[in-house]
């Protein structure tokens, strides 16, 4: 598998999902010599989930704090699961619609590869908050491997 991949993304929103999906990113990444960008997206908050209290400029510097928290939060995952190719891994906060900005970043980075976890919701659960995992692989630039969550059963609708 030497070479066959030359630049991984592993998405992150910091659930368990996500962190099996770094430690199959990592390994892949270490048997191909690939480079591993971990990406974080910062969703802002619609306006009208603030009351009315709250000043325009608070609201602005939201994804901003949250960036830097981001930040330090990849910084730990890389530290904890990418010692053996840290010279190789990159962190990456963008701030968006998570799928719009994994694609667009995938496409920007020529990625090779996605590797992200999925929560396996199904149902209504599903129906109400969609996901995130299956739009970006109808829409990636490249393959995504699907870590699922091995404790989370289908059960039908």
């Amino acid at each position: 598998m030497n070479g066959q991949f030359k630049t991984i993304i592993c998405p992150i929103d910091f659930s368990q999902p996500s962190e099996t999906a770094l430690a199959q990113a990592v390994a892949i990444a270490t048997q191909c010599e690939a480079a591993l960008q971990l990406l974080f997206v910062v969703q802002p908050m619609p306006v009208s989930a603030f009351g009315d209290g709250m000043l325009f400029n608070e609201l602005n510097a939201l994804p901003e704090q949250s960036a830097q928290t981001a930040q330090a939060l990849l910084a730990k995952l890389r530290d904890k699961h990418c010692a053996a190719i840290a010279g190789r891994t990159s962190l990456h906060v963008e701030v968006g619609v998570p799928f719009v900005e994994i694609v667009r970043f995938a496409r920007e980075a020529a990625a090779d590869l996605i590797v992200m976890g999925s929560h396996g919701r199904t149902g209504i659960e599903h129906m109400m908050l969609g996901s995130v995992t299956e739009r970006v692989v109808r829409k990636a630039p490249c393959s995504v491997l699907v870590v699922r969550d091995a404790n989370r059963r289908f059960v039908m609708p």
